[in-house]
């Protein structure tokens, strides 16, 4: 039997380490850093979004991250080659001769199941096709697509440019060939990849959401300060950011959305606190809205 994932004969996926041509369906904060991935790798990049109101703000947020990283010295590229290999669209037509497509649409089943289809129904049989989900379940994603065995979790953390780290989802279905491309893929944008087969909420959000939810039941139990609590991991634990003010980037909707799914799968160990739903209640989503557990300058 063969191992091959696709259709198209072995030594032309074995011509290149990375896709010439790589496709993102969302352009919001997360598609937004992929995509700054994958060109500063020397991928061309195609981004579609829902209309051409979000393709064109897309293509701005990108543009002026690439232009960040170029004033940094954190490319050898100019400004004019990066932006020369973005296009932006609102036909996911434009994904039929992509090398890998992944979807990066906001963490809802049904979107993301819609999403899958439209990617699925346009691409090439050799197209890998990804999914930037943080807890929904990549057999449960696969089995709504017709070829399960080109499809797996790339789970980019946010904010994408400052993050090392990109897990790897393993599906029932997901071929072995793929998962070891999509390794090279993680090394060629200069991150590291974690292999983890397909669990509620994978590795790394099954821990972050435990170590935020009892941060926030700390808060809410008035044990210490937002501040404080978070001190308490970044210098007792050498935590970068603390569980806190991890959560106002991530997102508290998504943290929430997040609880709810490991919540249903894994028991009442993940219920989100009270507090926190409150706040996603008054739309106090972090830094998105300028307001979570701290303020924000930003919107």
């Amino acid at each position: 039997m063969s191992t091959s994932w696709s259709s198209e004969p072995q030594e032309s996926r074995d011509a290149a380490a990375m896709p010439e041509r790589v496709g993102v369906l969302g352009g919001g904060r997360m598609g937004a850093g992929i995509a700054h991935a994958f060109l500063l790798a020397g991928s061309q990049v195609v981004v579609v979004e829902r209309d051409e109101t979000a393709a064109a703000a897309a293509g701005e947020r990108i543009r002026a991250s690439l232009l960040r990283s170029v004033e940094r010295g954190s490319t050898g590229r100019t400004i004019a080659a990066l932006e020369g290999a973005l296009e932006t669209s609102t036909d996911a037509e434009v994904f039929a001769d992509a090398g890998l497509v992944i979807e990066a649409v906001p963490e809802d089943r049904v979107l993301k199941v819609e999403s899958l289809r439209r990617i699925e129904a346009v691409v090439a049989r050799g197209t890998a096709i990804a999914s930037n989900t943080s807890s929904i379940s990549i057999d449960d994603l696969g089995a709504e697509l017709a070829h399960p065995e080109r499809f797996f979790g790339l789970h980019f953390f946010n904010p994408v440019p400052a993050s090392a780290l990109v897990e790897v989802v393993v599906g029932a279905s997901t071929n072995q060939e793929l998962v070891d491309d999509a390794r090279g893929w993680v090394a060629a944008v200069g991150k590291t990849a974690v292999v983890v087969a397909d669990a509620p909420g994978f590795a790394s959000s099954r821990l972050g959401v435990a170590i935020a939810l009892e941060a926030i039941r700390m808060l809410e139990e008035g044990v210490a300060t937002a501040p404080d609590i978070d001190a308490a991991m970044e210098l007792g634990y050498r935590h970068p950011t603390g569980p806190l003010r991890t959560t106002d980037i991530v997102g508290l909707d998504v943290r929430l959305g997040i609880a709810e799914e490991l919540e249903a799968k894994l028991g009442a160990r993940f219920a989100p606190p009270q507090l926190l739903r409150d706040l996603v209640a008054d739309g106090h989503l972090g830094r998105k809205t300028g307001r979570g557990f701290y303020e924000w300058s930003e919107g």
